[in-house]
């Protein structure tokens, strides 16, 4: 197989890769000033064509197969730039349960940045166990009320709209009877509080719902529908996640192999073990996209992918650490080890925690029985 650019390929690729020369470097690619200043960065790709490009022309989209968008992964991945804002599992959700008139009203501004998303699944008592969610929507006159607790919700500070779940039968079983409702952030009842990180920053947010009211037509599918829409939104999810191995996690590794000294020795070779890992997860991944580009769904590879992905972060954060020693200390340390590390936690359980991805990977790719 030919895996070169196609002329149209190239052509597109040489404009974005000019335009991030030009624009990129405004913008923050990592902190806190990454998360503020994502809804500009969107909209900056937006209009300059960047962003968007395989979802459908009806909605904001350009329709071109989806290869357009490993180009922009890329490119962004090279330049060192911000990552493309991660919306897929939205436009996908929406685009595939939700009827026409909730996807004229919501897709343009989510495909054009004009606002402001996020996601409440994740619940203290049912993160890695989602089934467990103990959020409840009751049927009223006109729509439904909400009430319950939603927490680890990237960007809930910002979002003008938000795409939760909640249990619409408490008497139904463990994967029934949950509803994928779409919530505007705005209404009363809504109080979001920021979560400080290890690191200091503020990516996350807890999210209190106390007596909201959800119209019906913000119900996507049917009330006992939810489930099934997690399931497809997550394996996107998953799948942009198992992507992020084209951001280099192994800089502090390889900064420390170009000095002379006693580790320099150590420091490659744990630089070349992560390497050959991220070598194999590219792979997998463009095995994966080659996939998509042939209009199948989502796989079980993005569970594996999400898992290698986990894997590599571990391997290269523990042979940093051990490397630097009392360097790492230091708050302000060259190359940084301590803000990575920090940050580690979001990046390991985002997505879903490593055991949640090795049971699906036993049941969905093994076949392996559940007990």
């Amino acid at each position: 197989m030919d895996f070169r650019d196609s002329p149209e390929e190239a052509a597109f690729r040489d404009k974005l890769r000019n335009w991030l020369g030009e624009n990129a470097a405004a913008f923050k690619a990592s902190g806190d000033e990454y998360w503020t200043g994502q809804g500009e960065w969107h909209q900056a790709l937006y209009r300059a064509g960047f962003f968007g490009t395989s979802w459908p022309k009806a909605y904001g989209g350009q329709e071109l197969p989806p290869v357009y968008d490993v180009i922009v992964d890329e490119e962004i991945a090279k330049a060192g730039a911000p990552a493309r804002p991660g919306l897929g599992y939205l436009v996908v959700g929406l685009s595939h349960h939700g009827d026409e008139e909730l996807r004229q009203r919501f897709l343009p501004g989510m495909i054009n940045g004009t606002e402001r998303w996020c996601q409440g699944f994740s619940e203290p008592g049912a993160g890695s166990d989602l089934a467990s969610l103990s959020t409840r929507a009751a049927k009223v006159d006109g729509g439904w009320l909400v009430n319950g607790h939603k927490i680890w919700t990237s960007l809930a500070d910002q979002a003008q709209f938000g795409a939760l779940l909640a249990r619409t039968d408490p008497d139904a079983k463990k994967h029934r009877g949950i509803g994928y409702f779409l919530v505007d952030m705005t209404s009363p009842g809504v109080e979001v509080s920021p979560i400080q990180q290890a690191s200091g920053r503020f990516e996350f947010n807890e999210v209190f719902l106390i007596d909201v009211f959800v119209p019906d037509d913000m119900l996507v599918g049917e009330p006992d529908d939810g489930w099934s829409l997690a399931v497809s939104t997550m394996a996107v999810e998953r799948t942009a996640i198992g992507n992020y191995v084209t951001i280099d996690r192994a800089d502090a590794l390889r900064r420390m192999a170009e000095i002379t000294g006693p580790e320099q020795d150590a420091a490659l070779r744990a630089l070349g073990g992560v390497e050959a890992y991220g070598t194999a997860i590219k792979a997998m991944v463009l095995r994966e996209t080659l996939r998509l580009v042939e209009g199948q769904g989502p796989g079980p590879t993005s569970s594996i992918a999400k898992y290698a992905m986990v894997t590599l972060l571990r391997r290269a954060w523990t042979a940093t650490l051990g490397l630097t020693g009392r360097i790492a200390m230091l708050e302000k340390s060259e190359p940084a080890v301590i803000q990575p590390y920090f940050d580690a936690p979001a990046e390991l359980i985002g997505g879903g925690t490593p055991e949640i991805q090795l049971t699906v990977i036993a049941s969905m790719v093994l076949g392996l029985p559940r007990n």
